[in-house]
């Protein structure tokens, strides 16, 4: 045979013998064998709360805390992924020592604020409130009291509760021990001879607190609350959808959360315009406007007061 003839004759027979192979292995594979291509709730990071505490720290104790200027403005993403069942199971993990909604059985709310204190929305979302003679619950940055302590002594003289919310709106579940202490603690600090007490309620950033954490709070003393009302006007709403966003979720013993600070570019005009409407609509559909202790028959102070 011709060196020609003989070379296409051993091309086609090893054309042929591939082409057997890939079908017979194609024939055997199981779905076990099959490349696993993962889902997208599978390649998304869990809710932080569902990750039982297991959060990363900076590598150098304290680095966490010394952040120059709050992140307010990543809370879309914060809350992009969080599951309302796992704070469910801290309710219940923890039952008074973490909360995310007060007694249902009477029309009471409580009206909270985060983010504060800011000069650009804070006194305005105070004045309302005068005018209204009602009394809200305001979660503060440490930091921003320690700029602006005027406006925390001002929420207290008007009779307003205020909470602890992280000195510069770390995320807890990303920090070290050290570090979600400190941010406490130097808070705490800043806000004892502002309010006249140590806060008793303690509102992490975004919402997100591992279990460990909720339970070093709670053998200090500490209440940690959340909300089941989310006004959502973080991202810069217009009154209407304020609105239609708090009455989607509210019921008798709901925690609304609002802002009355927020980040650079931030604007909270929705919220100021929301306020004196939703305040009205509260009334008018038989609800009592409370702050937390009402709510939750808890004391507003860990401990002693100091004036």
């Amino acid at each position: 045979m011709p060196v020609t003839k003989r070379v296409l004759v051993l091309l086609l027979a090893w054309t042929a013998l591939l082409s057997s192979s890939s079908h017979a292995d194609d024939a055997g594979s199981s779905p076990a064998d099959l490349p696993r291509v993962s889902s997208v709730s599978e390649s998304e990071p869990q809710p932080k709360a569902e990750q039982e505490g297991n959060a990363i720290g900076s590598g150098a104790d304290g680095a966490d805390a010394k952040r120059a200027e709050p992140s307010f403005n990543s809370e879309q993403k914060r809350k992009k992924k969080r599951s309302a069942m796992s704070w469910v199971k801290l309710q219940q993990q923890f039952p008074g020592s973490f909360v995310v909604w007060g007694p249902r059985g009477s029309r009471r709310v409580a009206l909270t604020f985060d983010d504060v204190p800011d000069p650009r929305y804070t006194p305005q979302v105070l004045e309302i409130l005068a005018r209204y003679k009602v009394r809200a619950t305001f979660f503060v940055v440490g930091n921003r009291a320690a700029k602006h302590p005027a406006l925390v002594r001002r929420m207290r003289k008007e009779g307003h509760i205020i909470g602890n919310h992280s000195y510069d709106h770390a995320v807890f579940s990303r920090i070290s021990r050290y570090a979600f202490e400190q941010q406490i603690w130097r808070t705490d600090w800043i806000l004892r001879p502002l309010a006249g007490y140590s806060p008793k309620f303690i509102r992490p950033p975004y919402g997100e607190i591992t279990p460990q954490q909720v339970d070093w709070l709670r053998r200090r003393g500490y209440i940690v609350v959340n909300w089941d009302v989310d006004s959502v006007d973080w991202k810069s709403l217009d009154s209407n959808s304020i609105l239609i966003n708090i009455k989607r979720t509210l019921q008798p013993g709901s925690i609304i959360l609002q802002h009355a600070g927020g980040g650079e570019g931030q604007d909270l005009s929705g919220t100021v315009a929301a306020l004196p409407r939703l305040i009205r609509m509260l009334h008018s559909k038989g609800y009592q406007i409370v702050t937390l202790p009402e709510l939750l028959n808890k004391p507003e102070a860990r401990g002693a007061r100091t004036r």
